[in-house]
């Protein structure tokens, strides 16, 4: 499995988001440290989920590096993450 649907398979069962978009931006990063052939290593996460509403921001991204911890320590070098409010 790419890291690209673990991620999302985490997230999704974790957070139960409203939206989730994961983006592998390695290729944006070809020569700089971290990046591997074939990408899964640098990351953008866009997620929307009731379980964030009303958090911290900090709150919220430790929330999801949680989720996340094994793969942030073991095979992601860079991750970003937006949070927005959920609909509804």
């Amino acid at each position: 499995m790419s890291m690209k649907q673990t991620i999302i398979e985490k997230l999704t069962e974790e957070f139960h988001p409203t939206h989730l978009n994961v983006i592998d931006e390695s290729e944006l990063h070809r020569g700089h440290a971290g990046y591997r052939e074939g990408g899964n290593s640098h990351f953008r996460v866009q997620i929307s989920s009731p379980m964030l509403d009303g958090k911290l921001r900090v709150a919220q991204h430790r929330a999801i590096m949680d989720c996340l911890a094994v793969e942030l320590k073991q095979e992601i070098h860079a991750f970003a993450i937006e949070v927005s409010p959920s609909a509804g």
